[in-house]
């Protein structure tokens, strides 16, 4: 079944109120002249994300936008997934932050969990989903692979960025250029699917 398109020139919805996560979804749909506003921006409220995945939290932060302004809405939710953590923190990514999105702790935490095990292996998802006011959804999930180092390094990108370093690379998420970390991020290859799909 085909995937339903927007239309280039539309008016969207950023289903988010992470600023970093706000810049690198912006700079990604600047060249298609889509009419972006921030969930933020029209004083949204941010929904109980309380699904198991990635995929079903940006289904509800999507449909929440869409269904409150009548109009498209693209969300994202994504996290660091730890092979040594089974996974964790994955979709509480942002909870082990603390409701003062504090990260370096989120990442202290991350470190002091793995302790000494040799396992560092770790994966970025990021899930997006663009949802219609008639709540008809489309859902895309990229992924990338790299290992998580200590301590951290860089101040570049957001989140768990300083302590991800992806895999053939030798600098962090933190240390590289944002529009190097663009092109080859979980977001980027989200996005990808995205473009083909609903703008193509």
């Amino acid at each position: 079944m085909m995937a339903r398109k927007l239309e280039r020139g539309a008016k969207l919805v950023l289903a988010s109120h992470n600023p970093g996560k706000l810049r690198e979804i912006e700079a990604l749909l600047r060249p298609l002249g889509v009419d972006v506003v921030s969930a933020g921006t029209l004083g949204l409220p941010e929904p109980v994300e309380d699904a198991p995945d990635f995929a079903g939290n940006a289904r509800i932060k999507a449909l929440a936008a869409a269904t409150a302004t009548g109009l498209p809405a693209l969300s994202d939710d994504s996290g660091l997934c730890v092979a040594a953590l089974d996974g964790a923190p994955g979709v509480l990514s942002a909870r082990w932050a603390g409701p003062s999105k504090d990260f370096a702790r989120a990442m202290a935490l991350v470190n002091e969990r793995i302790g000494a095990n040799p396992e560092r292996r770790a994966w970025f998802i990021a899930a997006l989903c663009l949802a219609w006011p008639d709540r008809h959804t489309e859902t895309f999930v990229g992924r990338i692979d790299g290992q998580v180092i200590w301590p951290p390094q860089g101040d570049m990108g957001f989140g768990y960025d300083p302590m991800f370093v992806p895999a053939g690379g030798k600098q962090t998420f933190g240390e590289i250029d944002p529009t190097e970390k663009h092109a080859i991020s979980h977001r980027a290859h989200a996005f990808a699917q995205v473009l083909a799909a609903c703008f193509g």
